[in-house]
């Protein structure tokens, strides 16, 4: 598992060799596929964790990983009995979400997202932490339609609720709720078992992460199926432990910043050395997260 999570990470967070998407690469990768609910699946393989909705109506799509897994995807889909995607919700703009959109599109796919996945999508873009660059997208993968705050799906006997959460590991992140059902789909407001990545050149911030996975615990019980954006299906218990252990690195990195402090004396500090052994086993090391989250520390809502 251990060995998994870091392969998971190292993809979500775009630092992979050209190597890695040579063609023997993904003709190897194989779905991990777990039903929550009647009709409603988790599929996982490379890339943020997929949701599969199927009925009479039309299979609804929850993120679509890499190109490369297009085929593979749908393949697994038609097995569980759906097809071409009606409808797909991106969580958020990062392309191991994102990566299958165009050919989604261009299939006749309807794609939705948050107005800033549109616009991150259409741009050319980087992410300088990794020394990343991210060329704008073509037409067919854009967003067709885009929402503010939030929308609804009426599908399958389902009410499906999108809404959109400020500042968390974007600045336009999606939560997905099927509320009949009680499952929710959290995206990248989640990295189960490990510290997440936090854009925060295009938003993200620790606090808005913490605002998000405590929106999402009050609307969940000890019954509710919640989808990570990366790491095993979880529970609202295990949210909780997630967002108190971002509460307390918040706490201990805000005194930080109150002092003035830069940013290698904190990481030297090693603020979360006691949590480390828990939390510390994915891509990033604890001293590259906090690098990072102290960083975007001051990042503003909208």
């Amino acid at each position: 598992m251990k060995i998994i999570k870091k392969i998971l990470l190292f993809i979500t967070i775009l630092i992979v060799s050209e190597i890695s998407f040579a063609d023997h690469h993904w003709k190897n990768i194989e779905y991990q596929t777990i039903q929550v609910r009647e009709n409603i699946y988790a599929m996982m393989a490379e890339g943020g964790n997929v949701a599969v909705f199927i009925g009479d109506e039309g299979t609804f799509l929850i993120d679509d990983q890499f190109a490369p897994l297009t085929e593979k995807m749908l393949s697994e889909i038609k097995n569980l009995g759906g097809n071409t995607p009606r409808f797909l919700v991106n969580t958020h703009w990062h392309f191991d979400h994102t990566g299958g959109n165009e050919n989604l599109g261009k299939a006749g796919t309807l794609i939705f997202a948050h107005d800033n996945v549109r616009k991150l999508l259409s741009e050319d873009n980087t992410i300088q932490v990794f020394n990343k660059e991210l060329p704008a997208s073509p037409r067919e993968a854009l967003p067709v339609i885009t929402f503010s705050t939030d929308t609804s799906f009426h599908i399958n006997s389902e009410t499906v609720h999108a809404f959109h959460v400020h500042n968390a590991h974007t600045n336009g992140d999606s939560v997905v709720h099927f509320q009949k059902a009680n499952v929710i789909h959290a995206g990248d407001v989640w990295f189960n078992g490990f510290y997440p990545f936090i854009d925060v050149e295009h938003g993200g911030s620790l606090m808005g992460m913490i605002n998000a996975a405590t929106t999402i615990i009050n609307m969940a019980d000890g019954e509710t199926v919640i989808i990570p954006g990366h790491g095993p299906v979880g529970n609202k218990a295990a949210l909780v432990e997630y967002r108190d252990m971002l509460v307390l690195v918040l706490d201990k990195l805000r005194t930080y910043k109150s002092q003035g402090k830069p940013v290698q004396e904190v990481v030297e500090a090693k603020p979360t050395q006691e949590l480390d052994a828990i939390w510390g086993d994915g891509f990033l090391n604890p001293d590259q997260w906090i690098s990072i989250v102290y960083s975007g520390l001051e990042a503003p809502k909208k």
